[in-house]
């Protein structure tokens, strides 16, 4: 096992007694064998530490380590383990009420072999979608439009829970350190295409991604997902929502190509354009969402000068 590369899993857990187990033993049953579990408690005050430390003594404490998270929401909880010492080749985010597909390590791996190691790539994809019982409800949408920066500005392509990256892109991370920013995920997608790095979608699901009412953050696959997400523009919660990725972005400029630089810029002084110029800005810098409604409401935020 040795020979294979080593992929650590990075776990958020907070109040997940429902489903952690079946999480932990689709993990298990990985056809690539040579990962370590880190685990990051925010806090829970069910049985979730207690599963957790079962699983670490059936699997042995390097197999599975467990720390404390900084309780400030989930997405610090995936930046604080970032921090961590960890050894490993490759890795892996992993939500606490998820099915992995025995093939999740492997296929992504499959991938991020064949990139050069000094340039930061990820691998992300679509999810199947499950609900309490295990049965399947749908997917995830299929987007079909290549990932790029002019993409991350306005949109996070993936789940957390599919992304599998390599240790240049994991260093981007570990120095940006615990910015504030709205998702751990989109923050990787936005530094890995900021840099020039790589980022595969693959269109066929290796998570099977729980729906319920704990989630924190749920699938945008159906009307009233969209409607709400809709209000969520109008109301401008989505320019906070890029007003803090920008922040944080410019603290790394030492990192991103210097186009991409040029087009961070003109993003941040979208809004302060009046009308005509902020539409064709927009235009100009080929800034997309993956389908013809985000793009649609993309445009419409352009035009309220809500980005």
């Amino acid at each position: 096992m040795t020979d294979l590369p080593r992929v650590a899993i990075l776990l958020s857990t907070y109040q997940g007694e429902r489903f952690l187990a079946a999480q932990l033993d689709s993990i298990a049953r990985q056809t690539h064998a040579n990962w370590q579990v880190w685990a990051s408690d925010d806090g829970s005050t069910d049985q979730t530490l207690a599963i957790l430390q079962a699983y670490q003594l059936k699997w042995g404490a390097d197999r599975l380590r467990i720390v404390h998270g900084p309780r400030q929401g989930f997405c610090q909880n995936f930046l604080s383990l970032v921090q961590q010492p960890l050894a490993a080749d490759y890795f892996a985010f992993c939500d606490q009420d998820d099915l992995w597909h025995p093939d999740r390590l492997s296929r992504a791996l499959i991938w991020l072999d064949e990139q050069p190691l000094d340039r930061a790539a990820m691998y992300c994809g679509r999810t199947r979608l499950i609900d309490e019982q295990d049965r399947v409800t749908g997917f995830s949408p299929l987007f079909s439009k290549p990932p790029a920066f002019e993409n991350a500005l306005v949109q996070s392509i993936a789940g957390g829970n599919t992304m599998t990256f390599n240790r240049t892109a994991y260093e981007l991370l570990k120095q940006a350190g615990l910015v504030d920013v709205q998702t751990h995920d989109w923050w990787l997608y936005l530094l890995v295409t900021g840099s020039g790095g790589t980022v595969k979608y693959d269109p066929v699901p290796a998570v099977d991604y729980r729906q319920h009412g704990g989630n924190l953050v749920g699938s945008n696959n159906d009307w009233l997902a969209r409607v709400e997400r809709l209000k969520w523009l109008l109301q401008g919660r989505f320019q906070q929502w890029n007003q803090r990725n920008i922040r944080a972005l410019t603290l790394q400029a030492d990192q991103l190509e210097s186009g991409n630089l040029v087009l961070l810029a003109g993003f941040d002084k979208l809004n302060k354009q009046n009308f005509l110029k902020r539409t064709a800005l927009i235009y100009r810098q080929g800034v997309y969402r993956q389908t013809k409604l985000g793009t649609l409401g993309l445009y419409l935020a352009t035009a309220l000068a809500r980005l």
